[in-house]
């Protein structure tokens, strides 16, 4: 994916918050380019929650420098608001409206005239699928369906910047991939997704850029394989056809282990394009034959885990009061 702007949709210096002598935040920064999809990654009680409320201007920072789409949010912070839409963790539906009069009353907070209003309900009904429960009851909707419609009225306004605070928890599967259809599609037009999930596939598929915050410090950034390559523990896998070959290729890799039952050797590798280039070079070389290669990287859990100590979901080890 590539940005549509050279403005950055978000970008925030020094960014700290503090209850008490309780430290959420301690001093974080970020970029997150226009027409990019940016994922915040942390443990429950991070402060990731905390990031979202303070960049979509719910509540104040006690220190930093934050501009949204090319605003200043300590000076001009109802411009900010007119530039972003938020999708909480909970869905902002009114369930006893229909689908339509949901939108019909978000068009009335964002002081569309009537005219408009009725234009964009039409088309985001058609946007999101919901023309055939456009006078049903909400409350009577699927947990996907209803998350169809909370983001519709979050695209009311037309916003650059959506901050989605995990807005695929409790959906299925099915539900879940269909979200992030939605999502491509919002960032293949230009918009800049500001995402918070517990989901770390999630991440992995959707984000270019990811970033960890753990005890209120941001403790890794980059792309989910800059990432990755963090973490020791790839290999390369080969397979051959039989002891002899597999004996021939254990004598010229001795730092690989092999499992002469699977008939497998597994080599050390950060499983980048140049350590795979060297060691085709280095089979070629020695003229071994191999039956099947494949490459074994550390995941986002394995990441997760890692930078944290702790897997995805568990709670966050308090940041230092300063």
């Amino acid at each position: 994916m590539t940005s549509t702007s050279s403005r950055p949709a978000i970008e925030a210096a020094g960014l700290r918050k503090s209850y008490g002598d309780k430290t959420v935040l301690a001093g974080i920064d970020l970029h997150v380019p226009a027409g990019t999809i940016f994922s915040l990654l942390g443990p429950n009680g991070a402060g990731k929650t905390t990031t979202v409320q303070i960049l979509s201007t719910l509540i104040g920072a006690d220190s930093g420098r934050v501009r949204i789409a090319g605003h200043d949010l300590a000076t001009h912070p109802d411009a900010v608001r007119a530039a972003i839409g938020v999708t909480g963790q909970f869905s902002a539906v009114d369930k006893l409206l229909t689908a339509e009069e949901n939108l019909h009353l978000m068009a009335d907070l964002r002081h569309l005239g009537k005219a408009e209003g009725r234009r964009r309900t039409a088309e985001l009904l058609e946007a999101f699928d919901l023309t055939d429960k456009a006078r049903k009851i909400a409350a009577t909707f699927s947990g996907g369906t209803l998350r169809r419609l909370d983001l519709a009225m979050t695209l009311m306004g037309g916003p650059e910047v959506i901050f989605l605070d995990e807005p695929t928890t409790g959906l299925d599967p099915r539900s879940r991939r269909a979200m992030w259809e939605i999502i491509r599609e919002l960032v293949a037009g230009g918009v800049a997704i500001f995402l918070t999930t517990q989901y770390l596939e999630e991440a992995d598929q959707l984000a270019d850029r990811i970033a960890v915050l753990d005890g209120g410090r941001l403790v890794a950034q980059g792309t989910a394989h800059e990432l990755k390559r963090l973490v020791p523990g790839g290999n390369i896998s080969l397979r051959f056809t039989d002891h002899a070959s597999l004996d021939h290729a254990a004598r010229a890799f001795a730092e690989a282990s092999r499992d002469d039952e699977a008939l497998t050797l597994q080599i050390p590798s950060d499983g980048g394009v140049p350590s795979l280039r060297a060691l085709l070079d280095r089979l070629d070389a020695q003229s071994i034959e191999v039956s099947a290669l494949t490459v074994n990287t550390p995941d986002l859990d394995d990441v997760f885990l890692a930078l944290t100590g702790r897997p995805s979901g568990q709670p966050a080890a308090p940041a230092p009061a300063r």
